[in-house]
């Protein structure tokens, strides 16, 4: 007997229809969607308008604004939000000559929104821009029904015990590879560095990798990721959650590993200056930790618990090839005595701004402690 999975009604809908919509012609007027980061500092948001012509550069698309007090970023009585856009793609969805456009968001007064962090990442980065910074993340998460249960779970009870599912390939293995490779080929449509993808160890749970990206681009690109990827589900009809431990008891949880490395660290003789970024790294564990996830570690709790190859999250641990660790080593980086290292600690809904500003912060500039410098005044 088939099984009805619990997908949105949207999805349902005849999609030849709009197949037929979308074919017509556009006379040279170009559809920009503008992406932000909600109050949440967790969801992406978007609106669309038209432009005359299609913008060849960042410079070319207008500033925009927004009803902040819908969006937890401001109250009803002074609600407009800046849209500055900093980043633009190609639209998978509507095609070319349209545009997505990730946009950082700025109060009434200028000022950064509270979850805008690209603002002090891109200061950041700019001052230690010498020392070429490379990212690569991983991001993990799960796919759901509209009913919140793992897609492709059984109604009443659990699927087998963890094993067979990494990397899987058959439909009793692997869960919404249609999404997975959907959400593929739009990034790289879109011109997104996404660099990978696989099955995760828990069914239903997947990941895929973005990078190397030098620099703002990490977090730009992730963003980018995340919201094609939602809007991928919406067609499907499923939810995709960065949830970092989105089932208790005996099942992985999911992480954004960041894979991370400079200029020297890259070069011939590179590994003494991953062991002393580690080692700086290894005295600076709280701040991280705060960082790692939007709610101050709270949700990396859940997460971090040194069993379902994570380290534990009080503690500060770094090995060769140790996936129980805070941060890894690859074995090839400790044959060849150069290359990058893995910091395993951020959770799957961290913001990339924020992970990526901390290690430069830490391992560049070499700040200390669990406050930060402002830069600003400098």
């Amino acid at each position: 007997r088939a099984v009805a999975m619990s997908v949105s009604h949207s999805s349902r809908l005849n999609k030849l229809v709009r197949e037929q919509y979308m074919r017509l012609p556009q006379d040279g007027l170009v559809q920009v969607t503008y992406v932000w980061i909600d109050g949440s500092g967790e969801g992406g948001r978007c609106k669309t308008k038209t432009l005359d012509k299609e913008p060849k550069s960042i410079e070319d698309v207008p500033e925009w604004n927004f009803d902040g007090s819908s969006t937890a970023q401001a109250e009803g009585s002074n609600s407009d939000m800046f849209l500055v856009p900093v980043c633009m793609f190609r639209d998978p969805f509507c095609l070319d000559p349209n545009k997505l456009v990730l946009c950082e968001v700025l109060k009434y007064n200028r000022k950064p929104a509270e979850t805008n962090l690209r603002h002090t990442c891109k200061k950041v980065m700019d001052l230690v821009k010498d020392s070429h910074p490379w990212f690569g993340m991983e991001q993990e998460y799960t796919l759901l029904g509209i009913n919140g249960h793992p897609y492709g779970w059984p109604d009443n009870g659990f699927p087998g015990p963890q094993g067979p599912y990494y990397c899987g390939v058959g439909a009793d293995k692997v869960y919404g590879r249609d999404i997975v490779e959907s959400h593929y080929k739009a990034c790289l449509y879109a011109g997104v560095k996404i660099c990978g993808t696989n099955a995760e160890v828990m069914p239903s749970q997947w990941e895929f990798q973005v990078g190397p990206c030098e620099g703002i681009e990490m977090g730009d690109h992730l963003w980018m990721a995340r919201f094609i990827l939602h809007r991928v589900c919406e067609d499907f009809g499923v939810v995709a959650t960065l949830d970092p431990k989105p089932m208790t008891g005996n099942w992985n949880g999911a992480g954004c590993h960041t894979n991370y490395s400079t200029e020297e660290m890259r070069r011939e003789g590179g590994l003494k200056h991953i062991e002393a970024a580690i080692e700086k790294l290894s005295k600076r564990h709280d701040y991280h930790i705060c960082v790692y996830d939007p709610r101050g570690g709270r949700d990396n709790s859940r997460r971090l618990t040194g069993h379902h190859e994570t380290s534990n999250i009080f503690e500060f641990s770094a090995g060769v090839a140790n996936r129980g660790a805070s941060i890894r080593i690859p074995r090839q980086v400790g044959q060849d005595g150069y290359g990058y290292f893995e910091d395993r600690r951020p959770a799957a809904n961290c913001d990339p701004y924020a992970v990526t500003e901390a290690i430069m912060r830490t391992t560049v500039l070499n700040e200390t402690g669990v406050e930060t410098t402002d830069y600003a005044d400098h």
